[in-house]
């Protein structure tokens, strides 16, 4: 494979995990959490979510394999169930709510009562929660080998960095989208991991029934 075609590869997985990661889609939740906070905190929270999602997806990276394989899952298996957690979460995308399967309700009103929101639920469920680690470990397990894998992770370090920028700038890149503009972002990610989701769920159905690609 040519070095261009690497970073290609490389540049469309990461394009998939700031989609389903969805900071934009996350703003309003952010604001109306962080709704009492002083301007201090708020810097503060979204530094510490933005480490803390990097930290997650990162060990996910490589990690994950080995995680599939201590409980007998194969990665063919893992592709059609990380494809529907992936695409069900990209439906609720396109009407632009928030998926139970980020954050739930219950979630939010425990949220409400904490003093840091940075790590639960800011950072997991809500950014790196079960889809964007099922989708972390199928890219990782395509990537392959040990330099692919890192520059992967230097690159996932970039995606967490965008996270933290678009939480430090919520409130005017709030006011300048309006809600309109966040729901149409959102929607567009949303359209994009459908189709991952669905290449997904093809990929890890022609593994497990490779007479049906004939």
């Amino acid at each position: 494979m040519s070095l261009l075609s690497v970073w290609s590869e490389q540049i469309k997985y990461l394009v998939g995990i700031f989609a389903i990661l969805d900071p934009l889609g996350t703003i309003p939740i952010y604001l109306s959490l962080m709704a009492d906070r002083s301007p201090q905190a708020m810097r503060h929270t979204a530094l510490k979510t933005a480490i803390a999602v990097a930290v997650i997806l990162v060990l996910t990276v490589w990690a994950g394999d080995g995680i599939l394989g201590y409980f007998g899952i194969g990665m063919p298996a893992f592709r059609i169930a990380g494809g529907v957690l992936v695409l069900i979460i990209a439906i609720s995308m396109f009407g632009a709510r928030t998926s139970a399967v980020r954050h739930t309700l219950a979630e939010q009103e425990a949220a409400e009562s904490k003093n840091d929101i940075s790590v639960v639920p800011l950072a997991i469920p809500l950014l790196a929660g079960p889809g964007a680690i099922s989708l972390t470990i199928v890219d990782a397990h395509q990537i392959g080998g040990f330099i692919e894998k890192s520059v992967f992770s230097l690159g996932i370090l970039v995606v967490a960095i965008l996270v933290w920028g678009v939480l430090r700038m919520a409130e005017p890149i709030g006011e300048r989208l309006g809600t309109n503009g966040l729901n149409i972002a959102t929607r567009v990610m949303g359209l994009i991991l459908a189709a991952m989701a669905v290449q997904f769920m093809a990929d890890g159905l022609r593994e497990l029934f490779p007479g049906w690609s004939h």
